[in-house]
């Protein structure tokens, strides 16, 4: 066990006697030693690592003869157990839209593939609300791919204040994304799925929100870690899933739809992203990616929740959206009368109209 004491956790880089991850140890008269090690999690991918780490250092001890390691994987009591011990014991900082008492609506915008322009509809959608009125915040939980600090134009970087973060904000949206924290500017976040869920977590926690009406959340593409985590971190929040029409991008669209009733999430519905371009010589919409993709996502996920999930608009290919987006300038303040500008004006007309989710909420009701 001493010999074990050197050996560290790869990630949490602690030794693993201390976090409980030697399950047993057997010597045998011949000097054989099995060690048996609980995982974090299944499928580890330093297991090897761990494995090897194990082996070195009990092959250095006298009498020893061999070294057999075997690993199994720690329950979810155990996990709670580790996360407790690696928080001294303190509970974990509130997430204040996870209240039942909250009173802000939280939309997390999937999709399920990149490239359908869920950023520009997300960040067009929280500047529309916020001239309307509302008090906006914009979580940009997509770490790897995020494109947020630009398509908003902030320019500026959070100011921490002992443990609270206060986010920049533009066009009267305050916003966080991990591209703001970034010592460089392009340079990549290596980040591996522990160190999301807690990265995301202290977004919602640490982040000095203030009283806000409306937060969205720009999920990354497909049905991974973050999504997982956003549904289980916020358990009131509803799901809004881009895509575009054709059935490529529609079929892996109901993928994200889908995950949300294995999470207990409401899905508040559906945006098909670049419909239709509209002719700049007649009133006709050239289908540059075919049609109907919207509403194929919207029938297949009524179908999977059992509920009826609508299509909330249907958003047209717009040079100036782009020009917008490059420029940190959103379409909905720079050019309010462009088509694209004015249906997402619209549709963030009818979320800030929605009441909150009832998930999670507790409806004081008492048996007779």
């Amino acid at each position: 066990m001493r010999a074990l004491d050197g050996v560290h956790d790869p990630e949490i880089r602690k030794p693993i006697t201390e976090l409980g991850m030697v399950k047993d140890v057997e010597v045998a008269p011949d000097g054989a030693v099995r060690v048996q090690v609980w995982l974090t999690v299944s499928g580890c991918p330093l297991r090897d690592t761990i494995t090897r780490d194990v082996q070195a250092a009990v092959s250095k001890l006298p009498g020893v003869s061999g070294v057999l390691v075997t690993l199994d994987v720690m329950s979810d009591e155990q996990r709670r157990e580790l996360q407790g011990r690696l928080r001294g014991g303190k509970p974990e900082r509130e997430i204040p839209f996870a209240s039942p008492a909250s009173l802000t609506k939280v939309y997390a915008i999937a999709s399920g593939k990149g490239g359908v322009g869920k950023s520009s509809v997300t960040v067009n959608l929280a500047v529309a609300l916020a001239a309307a009125g509302q008090k906006v915040g914009l979580l940009d939980a997509d770490i790897y791919g995020h494109s947020v600090p630009r398509m908003l134009g902030v320019s500026g970087r959070p100011t921490q204040v002992e443990q609270m973060i206060m986010p920049p904000s533009a066009h009267g949206v305050k916003a966080i994304s991990a591209g703001m924290l970034k010592p460089g500017g392009n340079d990549p976040l290596p980040f591996r799925g522990p160190i999301l869920h807690r990265l995301l977590q202290q977004f919602l926690a640490d982040v000095y929100w203030g009283d806000l009406d409306v937060l969205l959340l720009d999920l990354p593409p497909g049905t991974g870690d973050v999504a997982i985590s956003a549904g289980h971190l916020v358990p009131g929040s509803e799901l809004i899933v881009v895509t575009t029409p054709q059935l490529a991008a529609a079929e892996v669209a109901e993928r994200a739809g889908s995950l949300a009733s294995q999470l207990h999430q409401r899905i508040a519905g559906v945006i098909e992203n670049m419909a239709y371009l509209p002719c700049p010589h007649c009133d006709e919409r050239i289908e540059v990616f075919g049609s109907g993709g919207g509403k194929v996502v919207t029938q297949a996920l009524t179908k999977v929740t059992g509920a009826p999930v609508p299509l909330l608009g249907q958003v047209p290919i717009d040079l100036s959206l782009r020009e917008a987006g490059d420029n940190g300038s959103p379409i909905v303040i720079t050019d309010p009368n462009a088509p694209a500008a004015r249906e997402l004006t619209r549709i963030s007309g009818v979320l800030a109209a929605r009441s909150r989710s009832l998930a999670g909420r507790q409806l004081g009701l008492t048996p007779v």
